[in-house]
């Protein structure tokens, strides 16, 4: 199928820190559009264990790990997605769904960001089977425990999952 313009599609999203389905989802979405954008939150009311700064050196070393450089830009943003992507040109909001559970909280945000910016399109991915049930949230809960992360996020992200608990467990004592 021949594409007739150019297409920037955005993947929004805390990615503390990004996992295996996170990557998926970057590898099949940079199939189809012609540019993604990885746009990191600054601010979000999730509590992060990673800066910003920290979140977005993560995600270019996994876009570079998946070769993908060329075609998927990372960036952060403070502030309401809508406007992020009315000032950057972006019709196109890519939301990653694992359950009904997300699609549900997902569909509600792709509701409210129509409302705010009638040029928002949402489009959702369903996760691939490795990571349909892994989340941020369990990757650090692993990590915090000392746990496997092989199946959760790359060699790279556990390291650095496995520096902050241990320097964090140190501080402690």
């Amino acid at each position: 199928m021949k594409k007739d313009h150019y297409m920037k599609v955005v993947y929004p999203g805390t990615f503390d820190p990004m996992t295996i389905g996170h990557t998926e989802i970057i590898n099949r979405v940079s199939n189809i559009f012609d540019n993604l954008v990885i746009a990191i939150a600054e601010h979000t009311r999730k509590k992060t264990i990673f800066d910003v700064a920290e979140r977005m050196e993560i995600a270019r070393n996994e876009i570079y790990s998946l070769s993908l450089e060329n075609r998927v830009s990372v960036v952060s943003f403070s502030g309401l997605l809508v406007n992020f992507i009315k000032q950057n040109n972006i019709s196109v909001v890519i939301r990653g769904v694992r359950a009904v559970s997300d699609f549900d909280y997902e569909f509600q945000m792709a509701y409210c960001n129509r409302k705010l910016y009638s040029g928002a399109e949402t489009i959702f991915i369903p996760t691939g089977e490795k990571g349909h049930f892994i989340s941020s949230t369990l990757a650090k809960e692993v990590a915090r425990h000392n746990g496997d992360l092989t199946n959760i996020v790359s060699k790279d992200v556990a390291q650095k999952l496995k520096q902050y608990f241990f320097k964090k467990s140190y501080q402690s004592q």
